[in-house]
């Protein structure tokens, strides 16, 4: 097991690309299932998770080899319709594959995802737009069992907007027969880079962005080439860090247009933000002037940064309130952030946050993806020694080589292995 080891107080400065969006690669790579022939996905990260959904599929009897900056996908011969417990539990959107199984062959048995303990997240959602598509859907020991000779168009409405939900019932749709109609449904930019390539692969599909999506169905897929969207939760990690650090940092392969409500909260806080057509140039303020959030889905402030913004509020001046609407369950990273001396009291969903001129280097374990990156966020400005960031599997599921990327922008900092106890 490793840790991460950080020196703080050195600012970033230099410049950094942005790498592909884990959360639209895993269901573009998920999105195979649906055509046989051989899929070429690039900008694809090198990710834990990557290797899951990898593995997973794969046994399924999927063919994957990595190509320059990508991945070939053969999807022609599945031999297995099962996705089990022991590959699911790591990681939820493994429930991704529930809908293009079954709009290509029918059947599919997906074991109930687990991944970050952040919140419930239930999949009833998928389960119920999948059931009035016409598929027959039971749960067993733990287990999704559905089957459908052919999925039916229809007119779904989701109580919230959920992406998975949203993407499983596009990809289940694109072979259903009919017109399905999905409202109230998530607006992220990754369920228009997923649409995308699905519509490279010869889906018909319009809406996707707005609250309301059309999926005409057709009986057959293609294979496709389909390049992966910038992760904007990297490029907002990196834009925070660098204020931060009172940095001076050009991002760029990024999507400024998907970032909008932080630049406009890192304004606030005194950043000086220039953005261009693929790149963000960000400089840290001298005072970091402290400023409300409320987590909200797209295009409100992504709750995969909530933790992030929240180590930068612990050395602003004055107090903040952070609100999670998203997840019930992610303040987790809070109790860490105390150690480091931060002032944070907690009341339901909101997190007060009194801003501090500095935090102290310690030990700290992370709970799940975004508290790691936000930990490591905070140990690039603690004094007084070295942080020490424990459970770094949590952070390598969603941030390539993070530790790296950072040591080049300048800041003190590496991995470390962990001897057993």
């Amino acid at each position: 097991m490793d840790k991460i080891v950080i020196e703080g107080g050195r600012p970033l400065k230099g410049q950094i690309a942005a790498g592909g969006a884990k959360n639209a690669a895993l269901p573009d790579i998920a999105a195979c299932l649906l055509a046989g022939g051989v899929h070429h996905i690039y900008n694809v990260p090198r990710l834990r998770d990557i290797e899951t959904i990898k593995g997973i599929m794969a046994r399924l009897g999927v063919v994957f080899k990595d190509i320059e900056n990508g991945l070939y996908v053969n999807a022609s011969d599945i031999k297995c319709h099962e996705a089990p417990y022991d590959m699911v539990k790591t990681m939820r959107a493994s429930i991704l594959l529930l809908g293009p199984l079954l709009a290509r062959h029918g059947r599919a048995r997906i074991s109930l995802p687990g991944g970050c303990a952040i919140g419930a997240r239930p999949v009833n959602l998928h389960l119920k737009a999948l059931a009035a598509m016409g598929a027959d859907i039971t749960l067993e020991h733990g287990y999704i069992n559905a089957r459908a000779d052919r999925l039916k168009g229809t007119r779904v409405f989701f109580d919230i907007p959920t992406v998975t939900g949203t993407e499983n019932i596009m990809m289940a749709a694109t072979r259903a027969e009919g017109l399905t109609v999905l409202k109230n449904v998530a607006k992220e930019p990754e369920i228009t880079d997923l649409a995308n390539m699905l519509r490279s692969m010869g889906a018909h599909i319009e809406g996707d962005g707005t609250d309301v999506i059309t999926i005409e169905g057709v009986k057959d897929l293609s294979p496709s080439e389909h390049t992966v969207i910038p992760d904007r939760i990297e490029t907002g990690t990196f834009m925070i860090a660098t204020v931060m650090t009172g940095g001076d940092v050009k991002i760029t392969d990024c999507r400024p247009e998907h970032l909008g409500v932080l630049i406009e909260k890192l304004e606030s806080v005194g950043a000086e933000i220039k953005t261009s057509d693929r790149a963000i140039h960000v400089k840290g303020p001298k005072t970091i002037e402290s400023v409300d959030i409320r987590t909200l889905p797209y295009p409100g402030f992504p709750t995969d940064l909530q933790a992030q913004f929240m180590a930068l509020m612990c050395i602003a001046k004055g107090w903040s309130m952070v609100r999670e609407t998203v997840f019930e369950n992610r303040f987790m990273h809070v109790s860490e952030l105390r150690r480091m001396g931060a002032d944070i009291e907690i009341n339901g969903a909101q997190a007060l946050v009194r801003g501090r001129k500095n935090l102290i280097a310690a030990p700290v374990m992370a709970t799940d993806l975004r508290a790691s990156a936000c930990l490591v966020l905070a140990g690039l400005v603690a004094e007084g020694g070295v942080t020490d960031v424990h459970r770094i599997y949590h952070l390598d599921r969603g941030y390539e080589s993070l530790e790296k990327k950072f040591a080049g922008l300048g800041a003190s900092i590496w991995r470390e292995k962990v001897s057993p106890q």
